[in-house]
């Protein structure tokens, strides 16, 4: 017995001597998690206090009270939804709530009675539009899930909502449409079984809606037909009858044309244009005559959007100058631009509008030292009112933020290309590791503001970012935005080139240590650099790329397909899609010699899982290690908080076992 005692003993001791295994955190069931080591949690409590930074967009005002809508995330909340504040720096009331994020929503116009908003499901942008009435909270679908779906405004008369619908390829024999139409429908959504009627068919995708007359009689439309060239209609609300009113009848133009709102006599309507010269201009259409008027001409950088008051007196416009916004005031009858309002610098956001009765314009704004705050500007005093405060996680100095800074360098045609550079606190000596972000669209921008959980990366890692602007993005004129257009795609690639060029000649950023990371074009970036300089990288990380054109023009939702083709250029010219295939980081995953991080959303409409899931397998199968990210719940992007947090701590392990070793 005593033997047998002692034994026992001896193998308690040593049982008690060996640490226990290291906690880790799993992937929740929505995710996919292949080639991914696990995730330490000592990893995820030294990170996690970055991943709570919690801002607030504005969404309307609402059409009588002095209160507005904003779309928020609430600590402990998965996902954004829609907020009423009743004054400034107010508590909110949560409006909407469920499963799935909702950031758009409209409230009915003459007196607010209920809300309208869309919604989509699991990233599939398949917006439906439901009506949320108060204070039951009772949600009523109002369209066809087979479709997906717009609010193209209301005619405020008889507060009748406007959207489009555009049909889904879950619907279509085989899986893919030959053509598509956008309709126009009108419903009360107060009596949506009996009232709902077809106002037009629109030919063609792309078509978005501008303003409504406050007569009811109009709405205006912009055609898209691609990033340098876009059409002006109107459709009679009463007939269907569509009119083009930009470029006219006979003019030989060949520019984009934004529709912005009517003025309040519906004798004129705001336009967008660069039919000018090189830049996006605020402009003033005559609809009687079709005589336009420049308004913002003498300012040299692309307008992004625009909003009038209902008095008809003042006409905000936000300007891109080089990737900072601006914003300026104009005298809405004359064009003369009137003293620069007084708001906090930093990002405005796109959906900024004017209190119909007090005609506060009100506006989010962001910077590097934090999130979406709104704000409110009397135009008349010139004083601003800060109706939220952004939150920030304990533990965390958002004012120490350093701002972003503009570099540029030559590429290898002497053009020059420009781009963000954030880098980390001087208590991190040497040459810091770089991270060059690529941003997607490509007809899209770097601009400066709030990075978000990537301060981490800079704060307490001490890496640089670096986020470049190619040829090809917007912002810099019509003729940058084409020069990567079609044949041209791999100049922007060599721009990636040029840029780990200027890299190696700076005193603090090391050219040894570089990682590129984008999303959507920036993920077809990121993989072309893979391809073209792998010897130059430590690693890629692309975010919902395509791999290869001809299978992603092939895949994506046919509403989008011929909008693509006039950027890459179309698969169905033997020509092109042979140098498609012959420049496709798929058919080129041998050149690729450093691991890659992909992160996919299943639902991704524009992008499809399988450009992600083609490139995986291709790579591994040449024996190089790829981590795997795939969100069954997500879309083009991750939106859902648990799953974002998921991923931003593996992409900081991939940072530790590749840019950091």
């Amino acid at each position: 017995m005593k033997t047998i005692l002692l034994a026992a003993l001896a193998l308690l001791t040593a049982c008690s001597s060996t640490p226990p295994p290291a906690a880790v955190l799993a992937p929740n069931a929505n995710l996919l998690a292949q080639g991914i080591p696990p995730v330490p949690m000592a990893l995820v409590e030294r990170v996690a206090r970055y991943t709570d930074f919690r801002g607030h967009s504005f969404v309307e005002w609402h059409p009588v009270r002095d209160e507005m809508l904003v779309a928020h995330r609430r600590a402990g909340d998965n996902k954004a939804q829609i907020y009423r504040l009743a004054q400034p720096m107010g508590s909110l009331e949560q409006i909407t709530d469920g499963d799935e994020p909702v950031t758009s929503a409209t409230w009915e116009p003459r007196e607010g009675k209920y809300l309208v908003f869309e919604r989509s499901r699991g990233g599939d942008e398949a917006n439906q539009i439901h009506r949320l009435d108060l204070p039951s909270r009772q949600v009523t679908l109002l369209t066809n899930p087979d479709e997906a779906h717009n609010i193209a405004g209301w005619n405020r008369s008889t507060s009748t909502l406007l959207f489009t619908a555009v049909p889904l390829d879950r619907t279509a024999a085989g899986g893919s449409r030959p053509t598509i139409n956008t309709t126009l429908w009108a419903i009360d959504p107060a009596q949506p079984a009996t009232t709902r009627r077809q106002v037009a068919e629109l030919p063609g995708p792309g078509w978005f809606a501008g303003g409504v007359s406050d007569d009811g009689k109009w709405v205006a439309f912009t055609r898209y037909r691609s990033a340098n060239e876009s059409q002006v209609w109107m459709v009679d609300l009463t007939n269907g009858q569509l009119r083009q009113l930009l470029p006219a009848s006979g003019e030989n133009v060949r520019a984009t044309h934004f529709a912005e709102e009517f003025s309040k006599d519906h004798k004129r309507l705001v336009v967008i244009s660069d039919r000018a010269g090189e830049f996006r201009e605020a402009m003033s259409l005559d609809l009687a005559t079709g005589a336009l008027e420049r308004i913002s001409g003498h300012i040299p950088w692309d307008v992004n959007a625009s909003a009038l008051s209902d008095d008809g007196r003042w006409l905000a416009v936000q300007f891109n100058a080089d990737g900072r916004d601006e914003l300026r005031l104009f005298d809405a009858a004359s064009g003369k631009e009137l003293a620069t309002p007084a708001v906090p610098a930093g990002g405005i956001g796109s959906q900024m509008d004017f209190h119909r009765r007090t005609h506060r314009l009100a506006m989010s704004i962001n910077s590097s030292q934090g999130p979406n705050q709104v704000f409110a500007l009397d135009p008349a005093s010139g004083r601003s009112v800060q109706w939220t405060r952004a939150r920030a996680p304990a533990g965390v100095d958002t004012s120490a933020f350093g701002d972003q800074r503009i570099v540029r360098w030559k590429s290898f045609d002497g053009l020059t290309i420009s781009g963000l550079l954030n880098t980390p606190p001087a208590r991190f000596a040497g040459k810091r590791p770089v991270i060059v972000s690529i941003h997607g669209g490509p007809e899209a921008q770097a601009t400066a503001g709030f990075l978000g959980r990537w301060n981490y990366f800079v704060q307490e890692m001490g890496i640089a970012i670096l986020q470049p602007n190619v040829r090809g993005s917007a912002g810099y004129g019509k003729t940058f935005l084409t020069l990567d257009n079609g044949l041209k795609r791999e100049d922007s690639v060599k721009d990636i080139g040029a840029l780990l060029d200027w890299i190696a000649q700076q005193p603090n950023l090391d050219a040894s240590r570089v990682l590129v990371t984008g999303g959507s074009y920036g993920g077809y970036m990121t993989l072309a650099t893979a391809v073209h300089y792998s010897d130059r990288i430590v690693g890629g990380l692309p975010v919902v790329g395509p791999s290869n054109f001809v299978t992603f023009l092939t895949n994506t939702e046919s509403y989008r397909r011929d909008l693509r083709r006039v950027e890459y250029g179309d698969e169905r010219d033997p020509a092109i899609r042979a140098w498609m295939e012959k420049t496709a980081p798929l058919n080129n995953a041998d050149k690729i010699r450093k691991p890659l991080f992909v992160v996919q959303g299943r639902n991704d409409p524009r992008v499809p899982f399988t450009e992600s899931e083609q490139i995986v397998a291709k790579v591994r199968a040449n024996g190089l290690p790829v981590w795997y990210l795939r969100g069954e719940n997500e879309g083009h992007g991750f939106a859902r908080k648990e799953n974002v947090d998921f991923e931003f701590y593996a992409t900081v392990l991939f940072l530790e076992q590749t840019l950091l070793k």
